[in-house]
């Protein structure tokens, strides 16, 4: 934040450097054509010398940077906290008027006492109080501009900051409810297990636990490769396998051109949790679940739909979360298929340059 402050400080002094600079040639245009020889100024200025008219310039820059200088310490334009009013802006333009009128005088006093050269014509003598109010105009506007242009940019990154916070306590939210739906599953599969059957009870508790430590390794973070994906998804399947026996299948074909891309931490586990949830697994009707990868960059879970007999639609959190994890993340959605026979979702998998 301190360093945000002093690159602001730097660029509000570069710029008022700057406006300055501009200013001061810009009211002394009439002098800079008679110099250059312009017969229409010729009457106007006679006798202007090249050094009268830096010095008029140089005068003009100077007391510019002054007027800034005053405005800004009075009226703190160069703070985002600060309110301006259109009071203070009416009393910042009077205050630049009546100090320019001040620095105008003292340069002719100047001029007079010390015979520092200026521009000496009757015409230059009323453009003067013109220009002296030419600069409060631009002095004021130029202040209040960089203040509302500043402001703005302070509200929009307010707001993307605000819109960051919130996407990532809604990611957390997400991540909380998902964690432990899958715990909960395992556990009571591993329940029957040991009561049923130790031996394999002992090969499940192994294979849970590689799985509950990448759970607890990948809590922290928004995306993982498909690689650690596909190792933590062997471990998964295994569980599952080992609980449905030969009636659940997988069939896991991906490219490893994609290892090192980018998807939401046990993006797969929702998908093949979703498929053994709404299909009937059984000696009669075993599931076959499809996992597969295609030139486009799109990792896709299929399998054939036997839907329950018994309701099984639950809470939606599954896939739902699922699609609102990818919103949130990459900005990107799923795609569902479902036809009569098969039900297919296809996750785009994320170059990790693109992030």
């Amino acid at each position: 934040m301190v360093d945000a402050g002093k690159k602001y400080g730097s660029k509000y002094r570069l710029s008022l450097v700057v406006i300055s600079v501009a200013v001061s040639f810009l009211i002394h245009i009439p002098e800079i054509i008679n110099l250059l020889g312009d017969l229409e100024y010729h009457n106007v200025f006679p006798g202007i010398q090249t050094l009268e008219v830096i010095n008029e310039i140089f005068f003009s820059f100077m007391a510019l940077l002054f007027l800034f200088w005053l405005t800004t310490v009075v009226f703190r334009f160069n703070e985002t906290t600060a309110k301006i009013s259109w009071q203070k802006l009416v009393l910042s333009f009077l205050l630049c008027w009546l100090a320019s009128t001040i620095l105008s005088n003292l340069f002719y006093h100047l001029h007079e006492s010390f015979d520092i050269l200026a521009v000496q014509s009757t015409a230059h003598h009323y453009l003067h109080p013109i220009r002296d109010f030419i600069i409060s105009g631009v002095v004021t506007g130029s202040c209040y501009i960089i203040y509302i242009t500043r402001r703005q940019q302070k509200i929009l990154l307010e707001n993307q900051q605000l819109k960051l916070e919130n996407i990532l306590s809604q990611y957390e939210s997400l991540k909380s409810q998902l964690n432990p739906h899958m715990l909960f599953n395992s556990l009571n599969t591993l329940r029957s297990l040991i009561r049923e059957e130790p031996v394999k009870a002992q090969n499940y508790t192994q294979e849970l636990s590689n799985v509950l430590r990448y759970m607890l390794q990948e809590n922290d973070s928004k995306h993982t490769t498909l690689a650690r994906e596909l190792e933590f998804t062997e471990g998964y399947t295994f569980l599952l396998e080992m609980r449905y026996e030969d009636n659940l299948v997988f069939e896991i074909e991906t490219d490893k051109h994609f290892n090192s891309y980018l998807l939401p931490p046990m993006s797969l586990q929702v998908l093949i949790e979703n498929a053994v949830k709404h299909n009937e697994i059984s000696n009669r009707h075993p599931l076959k679940v499809n996992i597969y990868t295609t030139d486009d960059g799109l990792l896709y879970v299929c399998n054939l739909r036997q839907p329950k007999l018994t309701d099984s639609s639950g809470t939606g959190i599954g896939l739902d979360n699922l699609v609102k994890r990818y919103r949130l993340l990459f900005d990107k959605e799923i795609t569902i298929d479902m036809s009569e026979n098969k039900f297919c979702v296809s996750i785009p998998l994320i170059h990790p340059g693109n992030l």
